[in-house]
Order: C-alpha cells, then sequence, then structure tokens
C-alpha cells in the first residue's frame, strides 16, 4: 500500500516536472536570445552568447516606446481590474444573499460571458454610438466589461460559504445595505478579491484583440501592440524582438510569482460553491 502511494506520488511530480519544463522552455529561449548580438540570434537556438548584450534593452526601450506602452498597459489593466472587482463584488452580495429565480437566472446569464466570444464588429458600432471608440476610456471599459463573469463567478461562490449570521450581527448593530458591505462582508473577501485582482490583470495586460480593434492610436497602445508593432519594424532582429518580448511578460510574471498562493487560496475556498 505504501509503495504504490510512493510511487503514484512519483509519477505526479514526475509529470508535474514535464509539464513545467515545456511551460519553461519557450521562455528560457527568449530569454538566451534577448541578450545575443543579431548575427547570433538569427537562428534561435539555445547557444549561450559570447558577450551578454545587455544595450538590447535599452534599444528595445527607446525604439520601441515601451515606457510609454508601459504606463499605457498599467494604467488599462490596474484601473479595470479595480472596477471589475467592486462591481463584481456588488453583484454577487445580492445575487447569493436574495435567492430568488430571477436572481439565479441573472447569475447564470452573467457567467455565460466566461463562454461566449465576443461580437467584435457590433461592438465597433456600439463603441461609435457611445463615443467610446479610440478612447482611453473605451478600453478600460471594454477590459472591465470581458473580465466581470468569471470574477463573479468566482467571489459568488466565495461569498455563498459565509454564513449569513454576519449578516444578521451587522443589521443588528445598525448597519444599513452599504455598510454591511463594504464594513463587514468586503474586507472578508480578501482571498476572492486578490484572486480575482491578479487575474483580471494578468488577462488585460496580456489582451491583443481588442486594443487591435478598437485603439487606432499608437500613443494609446498598450505594451502587447506595442511588441506586435516593433516586430513589424525589427523582424529580422530576433535579439530585439526577443528582448522586447521578455521585457512585456516580466511584469505579469512577477506578479503571478508574488500572488499565486492568493490564487491557489480564493480558487479553492468557496469557489464553486453555489
Amino acid at each position: 500500500m505504501i509503495k504504490s502511494i510512493v510511487i503514484k506520488s512519483l509519477i505526479q511530480n514526475i509529470t508535474v516536472w514535464i509539464i513545467s519544463l515545456i511551460a519553461v522552455i519557450p521562455v528560457l529561449l527568449i530569454f538566451i536570445n534577448a541578450v545575443k548580438t543579431v548575427s547570433e540570434s538569427s537562428s534561435m537556438n539555445f547557444a549561450l552568447p559570447r558577450r551578454i548584450q545587455f544595450e538590447n534593452f535599452t534599444t528595445v526601450i527607446e525604439k520601441g516606446k515601451l515606457s510609454h506602452s508601459f504606463l499605457n498597459s498599467l494604467m488599462y489593466s490596474s484601473i479595470s481590474s479595480f472596477v471589475c472587482i467592486f462591481i463584481s463584488a456588488m453583484a454577487a452580495f445580492v445575487l447569493v444573499r436574495n435567492r430568488t429565480r430571477l436572481n439565479r437566472f441573472l447569475y447564470l446569464f452573467i457567467i455565460m460571458g466566461i463562454a461566449l466570444p465576443l461580437n467584435y464588429f457590433t461592438l465597433i458600432d456600439v463603441m461609435k454610438w457611445t463615443e467610446l471608440l479610440n478612447t482611453r476610456a473605451g478600453i478600460i471599459v471594454l477590459y472591465m466589461v470581458t473580465q466581470i463573469p468569471f470574477s463573479v463567478f468566482i467571489i459568488y461562490g466565495f461569498i455563498g460559504s459565509l454564513p449569513k449570521e454576519l449578516d444578521e450581527a451587522g443589521v443588528i448593530d445598525g448597519c444599513g445595505p452599504k455598510r454591511l458591505f463594504f464594513s463587514v462582508i468586503f474586507p472578508m473577501l480578501q482571498p476572492a478579491v486578490v484572486t480575482v485582482f491578479i487575474l483580471s490583470f494578468l488577462n488585460t495586460w496580456n489582451e491583443f484583440v481588442l486594443p487591435l480593434y478598437y485603439l487606432n492610436s499608437a500613443q494609446k497602445w498598450p505594451m502587447t501592440l506595442a511588441v506586435y508593432n516593433f516586430f513589424g519594424q525589427f523582424q529580422q532582429s530576433w535579439n530585439l524582438v526577443s528582448a522586447d518580448i521578455l521585457l512585456t511578460i516580466l511584469p505579469i510574471v512577477i506578479i503571478y510569482l508574488l500572488g499565486q498562493r492568493f490564487i491557489i487560496a480564493g480558487m479553492t475556498n468557496g469557489s464553486v460553491k453555489g
């Protein structure tokens, strides 16, 4: 019995290591070629450079205008994620605590957005009608609404795991609906809220199609479009392209590594209930 458990654990560990290695290999390839010369990086292999070319990153930042696109991505991802959290948390609280047929229908209708694709061409007409096309406010709204379905799904399950006695105690102490939510319920949603923020931030940072369709000005482009534009100009210089990609993914890798324990907690603490 013990031997079979050990063998099973060993097989699982080996499988995880193989999957992790497959995921890390492309990043390692990009990292190695980002510090090579143009001629060394032309074959895109794992051979180590003769001399590390740190100036590639400086060239990329200057020619690719990454500093400006970085600020755009940071603004879009941060604002849309924060607004998404508050809207999703308030919606989930109402839907959980008032379990009517209508609210159940609304919940299922909202989470359908997780699987249903966007109609980009119809959305263009909507963006023109609301005068949000090619605006920073417009792209932030788009980022926010696309993350709401999954955010409501996560927070809905977490709130469902909180005892209703907390609400009753708050009402007895004189809390109104707003104070009850922000003073009693919302502080207890930390694992779910951090999970939603990190996942929303990462998804928004990596989004490519939405800004491609709805942002026509290069001054408003996030880093994903900056990389795309940079690749079109320097597609023969794989060392610069690799450096550009590495600088783009570095912030989200750091955020994920710092917040992965919150993601695990938020996904496991009642996130599939309700």
